[in-house]
């Protein structure tokens, strides 16, 4: 026996008389203090609707049994809840809230997918809603920045003028006739979505009653998914959430910042500019002492048996840019060694002048064996980065006395 679908003919039901057909102990779910026991629960009639096509599932009560999940198994509506419910007649309650919300979501998108098919030439191949963003992924050229704009211009347009959205039922030929946006394959008595004027489009999903319950369809990007390009956007109380953090930020960078919203885009360019050339000339300077010190180290470097020179170096509070061209200027020195090792970050870069004859590729990996860390390089040069930066230090006085002893 299937279960009878409240929510196909009424998605504002909120509250439901239903009687209990069967329940089951289930697989254990993952809550919020961790896995807990969970039941089966089948029902002749349900207004929760189950995750199915984009859609998550609602949340709600079944007596006093708080609902964690709803799933749709070849026909039959199964909840699962956290306590037994008694073989009987049982009270549901959905989540209003999340319900509403998933149908601004789930219609928003049916307008937005329109718009962009009619207008553009883009056809929806996928849909997801998430807890905080949407998403659709459509298929062709990439979107460009008038086409986002126009196609969410042209879908709050139509919320604005509030076309009713109503439900519909015929054959796949007949969805056909009447200009369905996307064919399905399935046999049988379909059920649609019609917003008038607009679209047409299978669904089995809940739909609020009107465009104008939408409130309003927020574009927030588009990027690349494999060959298809998908376009995030929300919808209603999420549209007014959205809305307001940005201007929040927007105010707080105008505080940080000195500017009115309008010079925003000028100061955080001009911002980037003078980082960049700060950055550059701390690089310079960064050089400028690698050098200088690079000269002194090699010349006090104590040198081994065979003539090699060791500068090896535990740097404390130093500028991390600091390594890679310190330990690259000690290496211009002939039969020279740097091995340096930053304390804070456990950052470590050895090199060599080639006339000092050692293997730091093996150096470093059997410091990584006994310090763990990624890195990698040559029998030149290598870098890495410890895992624990508390073991920078030994990890520096093994690689010294290995090449001591190489």
């Amino acid at each position: 026996m299937s279960t009878h679908r409240l929510y196909y003919d009424d998605a504002y039901l909120q509250n439901f008389d239903a009687r209990v057909l069967a329940c089951s102990p289930a697989e254990p779910v993952q809550g919020p203090s961790g896995t807990q026991p969970a039941w089966e629960v089948l029902l002749d009639q349900t207004a929760f609707y189950p995750s199915s096509g984009g859609q998550p599932n609602d949340l709600g009560l079944l007596g006093e049994a708080v609902v964690l999940d709803v799933r749709d198994e070849e026909g039959d509506i199964v909840h699962i809840v956290d306590r037994e419910v008694a073989p009987s007649e049982v009270k549901g309650c959905v989540n209003w809230p999340r319900r509403f919300d998933h149908m601004q979501q789930h219609t928003g998108q049916h307008l937005l997918s329109a718009m962009f098919q009619e207008r553009f030439g883009l056809p929806t191949v996928s849909f997801h809603l998430g807890e905080e963003i949407c998403t659709i992924d459509l298929h062709g050229a990439e979107p460009s920045r008038d086409q986002l704009i126009g196609a969410q211009r042209a879908a709050n347009k139509a919320i604005f003028e509030d076309r009713p959205v109503t439900v519909r039922y015929g054959t796949r030929e007949q969805l056909a006739q009447l200009g369905v946006r996307k064919e399905v394959e399935r046999e049988g008595l379909l059920r649609a979505i019609e917003i008038e004027g607009a679209d047409l489009q299978p669904c089995g999903g809940t739909h609020v009653k009107s465009t104008g319950q939408i409130g309003m369809i927020l574009v927030r990007g588009c990027g690349k998914v494999r060959q298809d390009w998908r376009v995030e956007f929300v919808c209603g109380r999420r549209a007014e959430q959205f809305a307001t953090d940005d201007f929040e930020r927007e105010r707080a960078l105008m505080g940080l910042l000195g500017c009115a919203l309008n010079e925003l885009p000028a100061a955080v360019e001009r911002l980037g500019a003078e980082r960049d050339a700060h950055f550059k000339s701390l690089r310079a300077a960064l050089q400028q002492l690698a050098v200088l010190w690079a000269a002194q180290l090699a010349s006090t470097a104590p040198s081994a048996a065979n003539g090699v020179r060791v500068a090896s170096l535990f740097l404390r509070g130093a500028h991390p840019e600091l390594l890679l061209p310190l330990a690259t200027e000690i290496a211009k020195n002939e039969r020279t060694v740097a091995l340096l090792v930053l304390e804070a970050s456990g950052q470590l870069v050895f090199a060599q002048h080639p006339t000092a004859g050692k293997d730091l590729g093996a150096v470093l990996k059997n410091v990584l064996a006994a310090h763990p860390g990624k890195g990698g390089g040559n029998k030149d040069f290598v870098r890495a980065k410890l895992g624990d930066p508390a073991s920078a230090a030994a990890a520096l006085e093994l690689a010294k006395s290995l090449v001591s002893d190489d």
